[in-house]
């Protein structure tokens, strides 16, 4: 079975890769993807010592911009899914990683399963799945758009609180 794991950092690596284990046959590859969302005017803006006018756009710039977006695009995807790829590889899975650049992770989650020809997508759920608010959340727009099953493991969430989590030890 060929799985996707959607993921931004929340979801619990080691219950994901047990689903992954018995869902995956003898296919042991796992696709995990994260999407992320590049601030590129604020990027652009961070070592900008001179002010440029908005006319002068030369090559240089606009590829030191574009090098300057897929690092961000890079670094942030690696902290979503690099817990799931080690919990994954200590599972004996090989995680064929994905960072997609969007705005409507969604959407963008929807593509990569259809690019990725995926039978299974796992996401996160980090709100309570029978409230109104639950039905505008990422996970539940892929369930109602995709043609996919769609699993969804419960995310490392505060039961209704506004307080910082405590690590234990």
């Amino acid at each position: 079975m060929r799985i996707l794991v959607a993921t931004t950092g929340v979801l619990p690596a080691a219950p994901v890769a047990e689903f992954c284990e018995r869902l995956i046959g003898d296919d042991r590859k796992v696709t995990v993807m994260t999407v992320v969302r590049v601030p590129r005017s604020f990027l652009e803006a961070l070592d900008d010592d001179a002010r440029r006018s908005f006319l002068d756009d030369s090559p240089d710039e606009s590829a030191a911009a574009e090098e300057k977006a897929a690092r961000y695009l890079e670094e942030r995807g690696h902290r979503a899914v690099d817990p799931i790829c080690a919990s994954l590889a200590a599972s004996g899975i090989e995680s064929d990683v994905r960072f997609v650049e969007g705005d409507d992770p969604a959407e963008a989650i929807i593509a990569t399963a259809e690019n990725v020809s995926a039978e299974l997508v796992i996401m996160g759920a980090t709100r309570r799945l029978f409230t109104e608010e639950a039905w505008r959340s990422v996970s539940a727009r892929v369930m109602v758009n995709s043609h996919l099953p769609v699993l969804l493991v419960p995310g490392n969430r505060l039961e209704d609180t506004h307080e910082m989590p405590i690590l234990k030890l």
